[in-house]
């Protein structure tokens, strides 16, 4: 990835943005619920259960990681748990400085490239992610909305743009698998549009594309021939983003509300598929809006701005600041050494 990437100045500008924008809509919140925060209320809450809910953000950090070393294992290459967890830490950051929620997996493949895993394998391992997010997000999204009823029209709209973006990524993997001779005429079209802009960089991409490719389909064609890899990466997969979804019921169970554990999941379900449009950096605002909207159908509406409030620093603020010191200490230390 290119150095400047990486700069202090860069990344504190992009970080710097998201927070500003996170900011002004949770004041906007705060002004259109009349929510009234004190020092008193704020001590009247289970300390216990916000514990609960920070707990939740590091298991689904720690799932995250168990299943990017589970995938790695499959396509016959090791890292650690440990580094795994570094590589989640990262991209969870990059992720919350780039546009939408998800843009953390260039820097997925990098690092799994750094530490020995090959291109081909750590873009099988990273798409294979997302591939097994998508199956979750298409067989829990209509299912929740259905045993809930709620937001069913947004629910449905929503979860028909997933499900057509997911056939088309289906269609393209199972044609690289089952036409491995379009290969060729891939990588050589890419490489003509790389062309376009950068004549130097294009030349010999067509060839090393291909390697990678082909490596990136074995890697696919691995784990797709494996359907016990597959079963335990789905269960994986649930464990990942289930105790995401249960940190707004946590906060709000210590602040004496019901948990409302279905709509809320539900709600959150909803959340991450609208907050994937790359309008703001990790879908700063679209998220904190989202938040508002969704729960204002089911929370009393004196606790919307603190739960939009607390949520979002469980889920996006400490991200960054998590995230920064692996990127920190991996990056940019190593520019300025």
């Amino acid at each position: 990835m290119p150095e400047d990437s990486y700069s202090r100045s860069s990344i504190r500008k992009k970080a710097l943005l998201g927070i500003l924008i996170s900011v002004v809509a949770l004041v906007i919140i705060f002004h259109a619920t009349e929510t009234k925060v004190t020092w008193r209320a704020i001590l009247k809450a289970n300390v216990y259960l916000l514990l609960v809910a920070f707990l939740l953000q590091f298991l689904f950090w720690f799932f995250w990681a168990l299943r990017i070393q589970y995938l790695v294992y499959y396509v016959g290459k090791k890292v650690s748990l440990s580094y795994a967890v570094e590589v989640t830490l990262a991209s969870g950051f990059l992720a919350a400085i780039t546009p939408s929620s998800a843009g953390g997996e260039p820097l997925r493949v990098k690092m799994l490239y750094d530490a020995g895993v090959g291109a081909g394998e750590s873009t099988a391992v990273v798409l294979v992610e997302r591939l097994l997010d998508a199956i979750f997000f298409s067989v829990a999204l209509p299912l929740f909305v259905v045993l809930t009823g709620f937001s069913m029209k947004l629910g449905m709209e929503v979860g028909g743009i997933f499900a057509v973006s997911l056939s088309g990524f289906l269609v393209f993997l199972w044609l690289l698998i089952k036409r491995p001779e379009r290969l060729e005429s891939l990588a050589g079209w890419i490489e003509r549009l790389v062309a376009k802009f950068s004549r130097k960089r294009a030349e010999g991409l067509a060839e090393k594309l291909k390697e990678e490719l082909i490596a990136f389909r074995d890697a696919l064609i691995m784990l797709a021939r494996n359907p016990r890899c597959a079963f335990i990466a789905l269960c994986i997969t649930v464990m990942i983003w289930m105790p995401e979804f249960l940190i707004p019921s946590a906060i709000l169970a210590a602040f004496g509300c019901k948990p409302y554990f279905l709509y809320s999941i539900t709600a959150q379900l909803l959340l991450v598929v609208i907050s994937l449009l790359p309008l703001t950096p990790g879908a700063s605002g679209i998220a904190e809006f989202g938040m508002g909207y969704l729960y204002s159908n089911f929370v009393p509406q004196h606790i919307i701005g603190i739960l939009t409030a607390l949520w979002r620093f469980i889920t996006y603020y400490l991200n960054l600041i998590a995230g920064f010191f692996v990127i920190k200490r991996r990056y940019i230390d190593e520019v300025r050494s």
